[in-house]
């Protein structure tokens, strides 16, 4: 399949539908762990293949440091979603997220906070330049 912008932002869309139907459900004030647990079972429901806790290794001037990230969840093999529940979302988040994108080479990467009121509204979607360079359609 020929990956474009359009899929990967139709996956995006499809991801916070399942981030919503899992916030609707919980509700704020639980622990990070349990979100990712819902967004799991959501994300099956929803037929989406997906890899959790996928660790990535750090290369610095192209050798392996052996430090290892750990991004929360990897979807259909295109974007990288990183769950908080924290009060306040720092700008740090953002960066970190864009730092995992850049060395996972991946188009997009979505920040969802779930201790807000509304989910979409704290959202923050990040793309690199890959995404960038991919067809709109």
């Amino acid at each position: 399949m020929k990956i474009t912008k359009k899929i990967v932002n139709e996956l995006s869309y499809e991801i916070v539908g399942c981030a919503i139907e899992v916030h609707k459900a919980m509700g704020p004030g639980l622990l990070e762990s349990v979100y990712q647990s819902c967004m799991q079972e959501e994300l099956t429901d929803h037929g989406l293949e997906f890899k959790s806790q996928v660790l990535l290794p750090v290369f610095y001037k192209g050798k392996d440091v052996g430090g290892k990230l750990k991004l929360d969840l990897l979807v259909e093999d295109l974007v990288i979603v990183e769950l908080k529940a924290v009060d306040i979302m720092l700008p740090l988040f953002q960066a970190q997220l864009l730092s995992y994108l850049r060395m996972a080479e991946k188009p997009k990467g979505l920040l969802i906070n779930f201790h807000a009121e509304n989910i979409v509204n704290q959202m923050i979607p990040l793309v690199t330049e890959r995404f960038a360079l991919l067809p709109d359609k």
